[in-house]
């Protein structure tokens, strides 16, 4: 027997969704109110989410885990999600995509994360993939009027179908060598010495990897950031990231701990290679999405760094970093949906050139948000690189410390850039006024705290610390 209040979460989402498609199939012009209606359902999601948050239970055969982990994963996503409507304030109406479809897309892949997060089982964890993929491949392409649109949306569905494939044939390794899909049942099976099941494993990294666009796999991050509709991209960023990293953490710690030795030079690998390349490869870029995604690629080695620690700290600092990574993005992308003039849009960072006089509240948010994600103290981003290098030092990891700080510093040079042409460039037109209350809300907040998180740096670490004990 199931007892359906610990899956009263995903049950919502999923009436929400099928309730919000009959609305919007049955009334005319229906975008407005969908919309509302989704930010809602969400925000509604959140405290049915927190009534379970300390509970440790399995369901469905032992498939389905809801915990303090998870929990805490499920309403960051929540977060996300909700934030990637409100503050999108007028663009879909500006680029002619208000579909309701793109409400429905939206929560159909806060589910398919809610599974991924909560996954104790390989065959859950890839359907929770792809509920989130199948999503995704479509919004990106939602907007059929722009060729970039349409050639992101194919080039992340090839590269997303080949990483899927990836991750199912690595998990038929590891069915065939320990006899189960189930995480705990893996993790007793276990053995080292077995090749095909470190073999197994190996792919399934992979198929993750490419998930949150961590390096060798990052391939599809710049060109679907550039081409997908600017609000798209911004959801990209922010909830797929949380739900990767936390599927990452759960397989990793539930079902291969007593593989560490074996996958942490894999970690480290990947996590090294994501901050190399995220610093060096955005010196170049003149596309403020494009920069943003190379930045986001860095950003996901950081928290990969955590990971690699192996440490109960490790997954603490890396969920606190996700968490801090969700709030500069929110800022970010606010600032770049107010990039328009007569209501055309604007991605080249040139266009930026004296807006600080003309926009000077719109500049100093946008400047905050760019000095936080360079890990500038005492901002909101010096924390989450802190608390991640604290448990990399504590682990012994000293080389993946002093590479993180070395790259964080080459990385401050791009952003600096653009501060630089911000304050110091030639003047260039006036951008549209900020419109709507939602991008006005969203750029508040999102400033708010990262400007004043060094209050209480401690409040957010005690929590992951909190949630991350389940691994112990």
């Amino acid at each position: 027997m199931i007892d359906f209040q610990n899956i009263y979460p995903e049950i919502f989402l999923i009436i929400s969704t099928l309730s919000l498609l009959m609305i919007g199939v049955f009334f005319k012009n229906s975008f407005a109110l969908v919309k509302k209606i989704t930010i809602f359902a969400l925000i509604i999601c959140i405290p049915l989410v927190y009534v379970n948050f300390g509970n440790q239970i399995l369901v469905f055969n032992n498939s389905y885990s809801i915990n303090a982990f998870s929990n805490l994963l499920k309403i960051i996503i929540l977060i996300s999600s909700a934030f990637s409507l409100i503050f999108t304030g007028q663009y879909l109406k500006r680029i002619n995509i208000e579909k309701f479809e793109y409400m429905i897309l939206i929560l159909s892949s806060t589910i398919g994360m809610f599974v991924m997060v909560s996954a104790n089982d390989l065959i859950g964890l890839y359907l929770g993939i792809e509920l989130q993929s199948l999503s995704l491949y479509v919004l990106s392409s939602l907007d059929r009027n722009s060729l970039n649109s349409s050639e992101s949306g194919v080039k992340y569905f090839v590269l997303g179908a080949l990483s899927s494939g990836l991750f199912l044939y690595g998990c038929s390794l590891i069915y065939g060598f320990t006899g189960s899909t189930n995480y705990l049942m893996i993790s007793e099976n276990l053995s080292v010495e077995n090749l095909g099941i470190i073999f197994g494993l190996v792919f399934v990294i992979v198929g993750l990897a490419f998930k949150i666009s961590a390096v060798p796999f990052h391939m599809w991050t710049p060109d679907v950031y550039q081409g997908s509709p600017t609000s798209v991209t911004a959801f990209f960023a922010l909830a797929p990231k949380v739900a990767g990293m936390g599927a990452f953490i759960q397989i990793l710690f539930v079902a291969f701990k007593g593989a560490y030795v074996e996958w942490k030079s894999i970690i480290v690998f990947i996590s090294i290679a994501s901050m190399i390349l995220g610093s060096v490869a955005a010196i170049g870029q003149t596309n403020i999405k494009r920069l943003m995604a190379y930045s986001s690629i860095g950003h996901m080695g950081y928290a990969l760094a955590g990971v690699a620690a192996g440490s109960i700290a490790g997954i603490s600092s890396t969920v606190s970093y996700i968490s801090i990574y969700v709030v500069m993005n929110i800022a970010a992308f606010t600032c770049i949906l107010f990039l328009s003039r007569e209501k055309k849009y604007f991605e080249d960072i040139r266009e930026l050139g004296g807006m600080s006089k003309n926009h000077p509240i719109v500049s100093a948010c946008l400047c905050l948000t760019l000095f936080s994600l360079a890990g500038i103290p005492p901002l909101a981003g010096f924390f989450a690189k802190f608390y991640v290098f604290k448990a990399v030092i504590e682990s012994e990891m000293y080389m993946l410390a002093i590479i993180g700080l070395l790259s964080s510093v080459i990385s401050a040079f791009y952003y600096l850039r653009v501060i630089k042409i911000i304050y110091f460039d030639k003047n260039k037109e006036k951008f549209d006024e900020l419109s709507g209350f939602g991008m006005k809300f969203s750029l508040t907040t999102s400033s708010l705290l990262i400007l004043f998180y060094f209050i209480n740096p401690s409040l957010l670490i005690n929590i992951t610390d909190l949630a991350s004990k389940i691994f112990k």
